[in-house]
């Protein structure tokens, strides 16, 4: 008997072994070769290519580009975008020779291609799919496909930012063939520069990436699924949707929280009628919160059980309330100030978007490193990937529909749009990590208003768990949860609050909000240029090639200044880091202003080549400033400090406000506030105390610091420091403390204006010449130079040539002439006087060797040799020429009287011994 039931056994586990291998996979990934032909006529169709064989070979997941398909880059390259004056800018003639084609404007890809292509498959239908719908996926499409099935259309899709999902049904075991047609022009006018689709950043590739599969499914199947939890009631109310048909069908849902069951497993019944089901699931008392403190993310399991198998799906949710009190945010409960990044589509190593979760967790981590909680993608909608990483690193998500464009008429964008925001919150709309949603980008459209208030009010009424508004930077629309408007930020042009007035940081927004009713998120804030890291170019070894930076070098070795270019890009780096501290403190220390999104934190490649970012577009630091720095400035708690100035004599006092902008999780009562002022040495000269109560969510008036300097009778810069005790946070500012009373010069120059005949007399017989030439240099034919503190605005190629069209100065720091001119060798708040309204003199007929006492740092497009102060000798003379207004108001304007002193000490020492003798012509060319 014992015998009998062993071999009973044995046949069951062999019988049970051969029927396993019977079972047939339920997905089958499409991952791998592709045959592929492209259609650049567009005759495929009419043609019936969906029943030919192709003979070239691809693999997909991919693009077309990155293996090398399409076509060479030539003056007549159908680019998505606009392309500004670089086709017809006659110093990039050169770069318009077939065999030497480089585009200023953006990363140039080795191949380019518009148009259709057509792949296609071999698949194996095994047994046990028949008689059962069949799922196609392709996760991420660029852009519309349609899909055929052995010679037979199965349908279309024209989703830009989910996937493309075909269901087939009653397929037979054995051999199929399909075939995709996938058309990347942009067939509906989401807007050429949208960066959805604009060669400006990803690139306008063609291709399949992300997951490719097909997968079996039941004859009833899961088809959506949307969860709304509830903090107050810590329940879940579960929305499901099916599709196909099913005898008794069961739907049970669990939920699990790091592994663990938690809450309580429900059944729901489908309604035959409508094949929806509804319901509520109860969590108990100890429900984990989802915010950028706790991102506890949550998952729901569901599953479909039908006659003829069982068909499963699991969620990340997270139990978050992300709503609008006033005119600020709340998470929780809890005011938040939203400190963000735009995330444009850069992707230079692939122009397509990452897919996988480990470039997403550099991005997040690097953004967190810096100090942000909030990222916003222009114009378009990251992979689920991004929402996944998000969800578990605490990132608030804007999200947008694609569009830069003309809405509100009547075109087919207008309905576009609302389906794709459709699709947008059926894919990712349960991850707590998605937060808001918007149209896309700056519209046009004289009925824009009408039709983003429509597209908001039915958002609203759609889905509860999310922000929405109209469009990033405008319109305003009363009806949207929040607004992102331009004028909560700096900006850029000559009449900025950084280039006006004395330099000071006791300036805010205020003024603005009082015109408006919701929240309002700076927009696009910053945009400060810094000079090219010529080093990256090496990095650029994917789909897209620095090509434009390839420009940019040769035209700096042709100027004879291809030394410079690093020192260049710190200097230029250090103010714009300055200047972005700058705007960011405006924000926090603006009473009701909800927060800010940066242009960036990192590079924005195309529209000209806009490196606005402290990072390359690689989120990789350029070596000026790194997060640890950042985030004194940019964090969840930031202790602020008003100056009124910045720059003041040894007879005045410092009499300052000091504040928090206190964003963290939790109040602090009796916060101890340590401040201190100390030298470049590290020499402390005053230091004080302050204990306040630093409630959560707002700005903390905190007390004034006062302090005098009697006792400095020298040019000093001094570090005043905030530090809240017993915590990393801590913030700091440089000021300037100048002797009021100025010792005498023993020897003064002769000062001149022009390159006249007593000034050359005066050269001729040895002596010493101050040339003040402010209002007298000559400017190129091609256009005045126009100098600020600030720097480029976002680039001149893509503005028109808007100014200032400088990036700061340069200098040796210990040059004798800067003696009684303490500074760093950059840009700094002291420079400010020195730089507005100075003339830049163009030094393109000087020797290539020589160089300027202080460089003004020319456009990267334009590369000019621009000195600020030079010295020379002329004939038995020694002359030092200065652009900087050293005349006017000079009680007030501080730093340019103690700037001209330190040159008049300078061309009084015996230090002053010019090494050059520039031809007197050259000199006298300069002037007009």
């Amino acid at each position: 008997m014992k015998r009998i039931i062993i071999q009973i056994l044995i046949l069951t586990i062999a019988l049970s072994a051969f029927a396993s291998d019977k079972v047939p996979k339920k997905t089958i990934s499409l991952a791998g070769e592709w045959k592929f032909a492209l259609d650049e006529k567009d005759i495929g169709n009419s043609e019936k290519w969906y029943k030919k064989s192709f003979t070239e070979r691809v693999t997909l997941p991919g693009s077309l580009q990155e293996q090398g398909k399409g076509f060479d880059v030539t003056m007549n390259t159908p680019w998505t975008g606009d392309t500004g004056h670089s086709a017809t800018d006659p110093k990039f003639a050169k770069y318009r020779v077939s065999g030497n084609i480089k585009v200023p404007y953006w990363l140039n890809p080795d191949k380019h291609y518009v148009g259709v292509a057509w792949y296609q498959k071999s698949i194996e239908i095994p047994a046990g799919w028949e008689n059962r719908p069949v799922e196609i996926q392709f996760e991420r499409t660029h852009w519309e496909t349609t899909l055929y099935l052995d010679g037979e259309k199965v349908g279309d899709k024209n989703a830009l930012q989910t996937p493309h999902r075909y269901v087939l049904n009653s397929l037979k075991k054995g051999i199929h063939i399909i075939t995709l047609r996938v058309d990347n022009r942009v067939n509906i006018d989401v807007g050429k520069n949208a960066h959805s689709v604009s060669d400006h950043t990803q690139s306008n590739w063609n291709g399949l990436i992300g997951k490719m599969s097909i997968t079996a499914k039941t004859s009833m199947y899961i088809d959506d699924i949307q969860l709304y939890p509830d903090i107050e009631s810590k329940s879940v109310k579960i929305e499901a949707t099916v599709k196909g048909s099913a005898k008794k069908p069961t739907l049970r849902f669990y939920a699990t929280f790091n592994g663990r069951k938690v809450g309580k497993e429900i059944k729901l019944a489908i309604n035959p009628q409508t094949n929806k089901a509804e319901g509520v699931m109860l969590f108990g008392e100890d429900i984990k919160l989802w915010s950028e403190f706790t991102p506890n993310v949550y998952q729901m399991h569901s599953t479909l059980e039908t006659s003829d198998g069982a068909d499963s799906r699991s969620i990340d949710f997270g139990f978050r309330n992300f709503k609008t009190k006033g005119m600020m945010f709340e998470i929780n409960g809890l005011t938040t100030f939203l400190r963000g990044t735009l995330e444009c589509c850069i992707f230079p190593y692939t122009g397509y978007p990452a897919m996988d979760k480990r470039y997403w967790e550099k991005i997040y981590s690097t953004c967190k490193d810096y100090g942000l909680n909030h990222v916003r993608f222009h114009s378009w909608c990251p992979p689920k990937a991004a929402f996944q990483v998000a969800d578990s690193m605490g990132i608030y998500l804007m999200v947008e529909c694609g569009g830069w464009a003309n809405i509100g008429d009547g075109n087919p964008q207008d309905e576009w749009f609302k389906e794709e925001g459709d699709r947008i919150l059926k894919e990712y709309g349960n991850h707590p990590s998605f937060c808001m949603l918007a149209y896309g980008n700056e519209p046009n459209g004289k009925n824009q208003v009408k039709y983003l208030s429509e597209l908001v009010d039915y958002w609203q009424k759609k889905d509860n768990r999310r922000l929405y508004t109209g469009g990033a930077g405008w319109p305003y629309v009363e009806n949207a949860d929040f607004n992102a408007w331009y004028d909560t930020r700096i900006s850029g042009g000559l009449d900025n609050a950084l280039n006006t007035g004395l330099p000071r940081t006791d300036f805010d927004h205020r003024a603005p909000l009082m015109k408006v009713k919701t929240p309002m998120i700076g927009h696009e804030i910053g945009q400060y240029c810094v000079y090219p890291n010529f080093k990256e170019i090496a990095k650029y070894t994917g789909v897209l090639k620095a090509k434009n930076f390839e420009i940019f070098r040769e035209t700096l070795q042709e100027s004879g200044l291809a030394d410079m270019s690093e020192k260049f890009l710190y200097a230029s780096g250090k103010l714009q880091a300055i200047c972005y501290k700058a705007d960011i403190e405006a924000a926090l220390r603006t009473p009701g202003q909800a927060g800010f999104q940066l242009l960036d934190l990192h590079d924005f490649p195309g529209q000209g080549s806009a490196l606005v970012g402290v990072l390359d577009a690689f989120w990789d630091s350029k070596g000026y400033i790194y997060g640890e720095e950042y985030r004194t400035f940019c964090n969840q708690v930031v202790p602020i400090v008003r100056f009124p100035k910045l720059i003041l004599t040894n007879e005045e006092t410092l009499d300052a406000k000091l504040q928090v902008a206190y964003y963290a999780e939790k109040p602090m009562t009796n916060a101890g506030l340590s401040w201190k002022i100390e030298t470049r040495e590290g020499k402390e000269i005053k230091n004080g105390r302050f204990t306040a109560d630093l409630p959560q969510g707002g700005l903390c008036d905190v007390g004034v610091i006062k302090a005098s300097f009697p006792q400095i009778d020298k040019p000093t810069q001094l570090k005043v420091t905030v530090q809240v005790d017993n915590t990393p946070y801590h913030n700091s500012w440089n000021i300037w403390v100048y002797p009021a009373k100025q010792s005498s010069i023993s020897k003064m120059p002769h000062i001149a204006h022009t390159m006249d005949n007593v000034t050359l007399e005066k050269l001729q017989n040895g002596e010493n010449v101050l040339l003040l030439a402010k209002g007298n240099i000559a400017f190129p034919k091609e256009c005045e130079i126009k100098v600020a503190f600030s720097p480029i605005f976002w680039n001149t190629a893509w503005s028109g040539n808007q100014p200032p069209h400088t990036l700061g100065i340069y200098c040796e720091a210990n040059h004798p002439a800067l003696k009684s001119f303490p500074n760093d060798g950059y840009s700094d708040y002291q420079w400010r006087d020195l730089t507005i309204g100075s003339d830049a003199i163009v030094m393109k007929d000087f020797p290539k060797e020589f160089r300027p006492i202080i460089y003004l740092i020319d456009d990267w497009f334009q590369n000019r040799k621009l000195g600020l102060l030079f010295e020379t000798k002329v004939g038995k003379g020694k002359l030092l020429v200065c652009s900087s207004d050293l005349e006017s108001d000079l009680n007030t304007r501080l730093s340019a009287k103690q700037f001209k002193q330190s040159i008049l000490e300078y061309m009084a020492s015996d230090s002053f011994q010019p090494k050059d003798e520039i031809d007197l012509n050259v000199v006298k060319g300069l002037f007009k």
